[in-house]
């Protein structure tokens, strides 16, 4: 941001532990999937001296993107740090996921980061869902700056992208959306492209040429200086507008010449209280080449104009029986308080914790406690409990490098918790604290698993308590109704991984079944049945007849059971009997299998036996009279219906309501938010959204978000039960 030349690598080789928070940077890449995060985590590595050449470590392996899965997906699937050092700062890179699928992930490098940086492409421009994450920033004041990248594209066209940048996260300001620095084209190439070979800086006047692979300082030539000088006051004005000098402005106004070096500190200010949002442009260095174009420049701005974790409020904590307690803004002396971003498994290291500090300083080998609660919804376990911590390190690719402590602001990784899971918070053993976890978006999407053979089956509970524990956007369900076990997802490629990862690094081959809704039965009017159970073979026999009569009920009503019998036709030890009986073979099922809600059974007759009546016998004679019941009546089949909540853009409200009502949906309303967008409100059968999380995905364009919970269950229209059963029938 300055006028340094920087002709030579920042400090080279290992990242280590910092020694204050103030010499520590917390950023989080965000960007639509290729829109090229990996590629600027990789060559901001290069420029700093952390790799040999782009994107790799000395032994060769990648800085980011290192999982082998990621390898055959060819696209982040997980959140990943990167420690580099430049001018005696420690920057910790968060490299997200762009894909929606893998939103937890982002959620997490944004709740371990204290500014952003968000990465556009030149040649797609920006998505709906990163106007999303930007709008999310902005609501808790996230510092932010947008990097374009992909300036080599045919049709790449910086100042074109910066306009479209200022419109889309500008917002009532699009002049607090301006770039620093102009791109340099070299001669044009035989497609009439001009490559971008170098940067002028709009504060400094300088020009930076990276055609030689490394940054060349020099002055700018007349023919820049009228297209230079006209950005450069629409970004002075830019900056002294964000100005806490509110006579800046009105010196400025009255022809004072301002300081280069005022104008920069007022920069650094404003980016760094989240109220100016500088735009850059990088590209990875050329084969052989030490530096990619724009990299010292966005080192400059993270070191110098993103805030320490000094500048960060301090997290809101309470005791685990939920009693408040204060902390002192990031304090390395205060009572340790830290966070589990990100839990993962090494097949030779064992669970691996990436935790950030927020307060006080973590050791190697202390014992802390680990507080984690607040997920019961999703399969997690609530639990305190006292775990000594392994090696402590600082990852770096598929390297772990090791270090002693690490203080409050930073990142590192922990090995040898057993018991830790995502969104868990580790604290003084002798002063047990909890953070609130994150929010994290409902997984949507069900998958109905099976184990493959004997052996998986042994393996498979193990395998899923261990997947849910590493990424808390995936919900464990065993659904006592249908008896699946069924994993909830985000979405198809969020599936993929979660196999994926079942397979490869839990030894547990699964089948994928198809997903079945909880049904249920009832009358669709009165019926009669006789219930008779009578055997002789020698012995006390069995002898139980009863009569009932069975009447439908309002929905939510369940199994009302009446007793009439009269004259102790039914002995009254023996009426619980029949009830037992009738409620057995509810929860069985009459027709279909499902179980029968929403109906009275009434006891009107029967007949006992002085020797062979029994508690069994009467249990048999009352499942019979109901099955009976039932043949002679029409059965329902209801099926479950939710409520279900849609936010999309204006843009898709018609196709999103016309899908709704295509699917047996009643739209109940809509209502106008902010942002340009709408609240849909509908009712819509659970078996027509088994796969919305992907439909709706693809129908708005990544841009809409919906939730749903149980309402009731109501009848099933008869056409499609008939559908229902005859594919039951096909099927065994």
């Amino acid at each position: 941001m300055g006028d340094k030349a920087h002709t030579h690598p920042g400090a080279a080789g290992r990242a280590t532990a910092a020694d204050h928070p103030a010499s520590v940077r917390n950023v989080v890449l965000v960007g639509h999937s290729g829109s090229g995060k990996t590629t600027v985590v990789e060559a901001l590595a290069l420029t700093a001296g952390a790799v040999n050449r782009a994107g790799r470590v000395e032994d060769g392996g990648c800085v980011s993107d290192y999982d082998d899965m990621e390898h055959r997906q060819q696209r982040s699937v997980q959140l990943s740090l990167v420690p580099v050092e430049w001018d005696g700062i420690k920057i910790n890179l968060l490299d997200t996921p762009g894909y929606a699928d893998f939103v937890g992930e982002l959620r997490a490098g944004l709740r371990a980061a204290d500014a952003a940086l968000f990465v556009v492409s030149a040649s797609d421009g920006v998505d709906g869902s990163t106007r999303m994450i930007w709008e999310e920033c902005a609501a808790v004041g996230m510092p932010r700056a947008i990097v374009i990248t992909h300036l080599e594209a045919a049709r790449a066209d910086f100042e074109e992208m910066t306009r479209i940048c200022a419109e889309a996260f500008g917002g009532d300001d699009p002049d607090a959306v301006l770039p620093l620095y102009l791109p340099l084209h070299g001669p044009p190439a035989p497609d009439g492209h001009a490559p971008v070979t170098g940067l002028v800086g709009l504060l400094t006047r300088k020009l930076f040429d990276y055609a030689s692979g490394e940054r060349v300082a020099s002055e700018p030539g007349e023919a820049e200086l009228p297209q230079l000088d006209e950005a450069r006051s629409m970004l002075i004005e830019g900056i002294i507008s964000e100005s806490e000098d509110e006579t800046l402005m009105e010196r400025y106004l009255g022809g004072e010449q301002v300081d280069v070096k005022t104008l920069i500190e007022d920069l650094e200010r404003a980016v760094a209280r989240g109220v100016f949002f500088p735009v850059l442009a990088a590209a990875p260095a050329a084969d052989g080449a030490r530096q990619g174009l724009g990299t010292v420049e966005l080192l400059e701005l993270i070191t110098r104009g993103f805030p320490t974790p000094l500048e960060r409020a301090a997290p809101r904590v309470t005791t685990p029986e939920g009693a408040g307690r204060e902390l002192r803004m990031c304090d390395p002396e205060e009572s340790l308080v830290a966070e589990v971003v990100k839990t993962s498994s090494d097949p030779y290291v064992g669970r691996i914790s990436m935790v950030r500090v927020f307060s006080g300083t973590l050791r190697a080998d202390q014992t802390v406690h680990v507080s984690g609660h607040g997920m019961t919804d999703r399969g997690h376990e609530d639990h305190d409990v006292d775990e000594r911590i392994g090696a402590l390190s600082t990852p770096f690719g598929k390297q772990q490098r090791p270090v002693s402590h690490v203080i409050a602001g930073d990142l590192a990784c922990v090995t040898k918790l057993s018991r830790a899971e995502t969104g868990d918070t580790l604290s003084a053993k002798d002063d047990p604290l909890l953070m609130a976890p994150w929010e994290m978006p409902d997984p949507l999407l069900p998958l109905a698993i099976e184990a493959h053979s004997k052996p998986d089956e042994d393996k498979l509970s193990q395998g899923l308590a261990r997947l849910v524990a590493e990424d808390p956007t995936m919900r464990l369900e065993h659904n006592q109704d249908t008896h699946q076990v069924v994993l909830w997802c985000l979405g198809e490629a969020h599936a993929d991984v979660a196999l994926e990862r079942l397979r490869s690094r839990y030894g547990v081959q699964v089948d994928v079944v198809p997903h079945r809704v909880s049904l249920r039965e009832t009358f669709g009017g009165r019926a009669a049945g006789r219930g008779r159970h009578v055997k002789q073979s020698g012995g006390h026999g069995q002898y139980a007849i009863c009569e009932i009569e069975v009447e439908p009920l309002p929905g939510g009503s369940g199994i009302e059971f009446v007793d009439k019998v009269v004259g102790g036709a039914v002995p009254r030890q023996f009426i619980p009997s029949v009830e037992k009986g009738v409620r057995t073979q509810a929860a069985k099922g009459v027709a279909a299998g499902h179980p029968l809600i929403d109906v009275r059974v009434t006891l009107l007759d029967g007949k006992a036996h002085s020797v062979d009546s029994s508690d069994a016998a009467f249990q048999t004679a009352g499942a019979l009279a109901l099955r009976e019941a039932a043949a002679e009546a029409r059965i329902h089949l209801l099926e479950p219906v939710a409520e279900v909540s849609v936010l999309v853009g204006d843009d898709y409200v018609g196709a999103v309501m016309s899908d709704l009502s295509g699917r047996r949906g009643k739209v109940l309303g809509t209502e106008q938010t902010s942002g340009g967008r709408t609240l849909i409100r509908a009712e819509v059968p659970e078996i027509e959204i088994g796969r919305y999380a992907v439909d709706l995905r693809s129908l708005s364009h990544g841009t809409a978000r919906f939730d749903r919970r149980y309402a009731r269950h109501e009848p099933m229209p008869a056409q499609v039960a008939d559908r229902l059963r005859e594919e039951v029938r096909v099927a065994s």
